[in-house]
């Protein structure tokens, strides 16, 4: 499929237009946890970031005009789209899974596996850095920062317990926003179904080629409608320790969304603007007050105050650093 025209360009969109009711919910949710943001910056604060930003600039390869220009041309394109002002740096790192992230709570970078360059084609390539870009308008960074920490940490000797729960939070959170950055990286390429061919070559690898999409589409109606009662909660019982939601779920909701008309009222230029207000706490709904419950309750048995887990979780980290 051919581009979308040159000067096809979202001018002003906001995040609002195409996020997914879950992200929502989830982010007033964590936003609601007393102290939260307290703890996830002090994470920042401690030289994490900076050490993450440092082994990508000192192991991957930095892209732009004159290092791969076409995937760089790619990674441009999306925030052009999504008029979105500067355009992050892209690196590339050998790494034999496809994926691509970003990260940085000050200035974004966004990180792709060489992996994921190799198995996808250059539409597919086009829709993975719009969901990126997505990230980035939707401000996910600073939480998934965050995670990226949580993730390398968590697992030395030691952690502090509040870690736990935050890490469980977080990825709870990192989850519905992935189901918003399909919508975002649909609505850049104008075409929701290469969304759905880079998630199955994603989940498929090589073969993908030789893959049937329609197949692989009606795999996520079974997924959903032909499941037991204890394979649904078998299934949230995996769910809690992925970072990304199943493809064929992805699939799914990417489709039902597109079935509902918002993709083509976007397209054709019928969305909320960054200027314009909105109600917080009317989106998030019944919703939000489910998941907030839900988040809080994972912190209510701690014995000690968000805040006083911040404090541990400081005194813990520069011990480990100074080790």
């Amino acid at each position: 499929m051919a581009l979308p025209a040159e000067g096809y360009r979202l001018e002003e969109i906001s995040s609002k237009a195409y996020e997914h009711p879950a992200d929502r919910a989830a982010t007033a949710a964590l936003k609601a946890v007393p102290h939260l943001d307290t703890v996830v910056r002090k994470l920042i604060e401690l030289g994490y970031e900076r050490a993450i930003r440092r082994g990508v600039l000192g192991s991957a390869v930095r892209l732009g005009e004159d290092q791969l220009p076409q995937v760089w041309g790619a990674h441009v394109r999306a925030y052009a789209t999504l008029d979105l002002e500067p355009t992050p740096e892209l690196y590339m790192t050998q790494y034999p899974i496809a994926n691509a992230l970003t990260i940085g709570a000050g200035s974004p970078i966004v990180v792709v596996n060489s992996e994921l360059v190799q198995l996808l084609d250059p539409e597919q390539q086009r829709a993975v850095f719009a969901h990126e870009a997505g990230h980035v308008l939707s401000d996910h960074v600073l939480y998934r920062t965050a995670l990226v920490i949580l993730m390398r940490i968590s697992s030395l000797p030691g952690v502090p317990l509040p870690l736990l729960p935050l890490r469980a939070a977080l990825l709870e959170w990192f989850r519905a926003a992935e189901l918003s950055c399909d919508r975002a990286a649909a609505l850049v390429v104008r075409d929701p179904l290469a969304v759905c061919r880079a998630l199955m070559v994603i989940a498929a690898g090589a073969e993908a080629a030789n893959l049937d999409l329609d197949v692989f589409m009606r795999q996520g109606q079974d997924y959903r409608e032909k499941a037991s009662p204890l394979d649904r909660f078998s299934r949230l019982l995996i769910d809690l320790n992925l970072t990304h939601p199943m493809s064929v779920q992805r699939v799914h909701e990417l489709m039902e969304w597109v079935r509902s008309g918002e993709y083509d009222r976007i397209v054709a230029g019928e969305y909320p603007r960054r200027d314009e207000p909105t109600d917080v706490r009317a989106e998030a709904g019944d919703a939000a007050s489910h998941y907030a419950e839900r988040f809080r309750d994972t912190f209510s048995d701690l014995g000690d105050s968000i805040n006083d887990a911040g404090q541990q979780l400081a005194d813990w980290l520069r011990r480990a650093r100074e080790q």
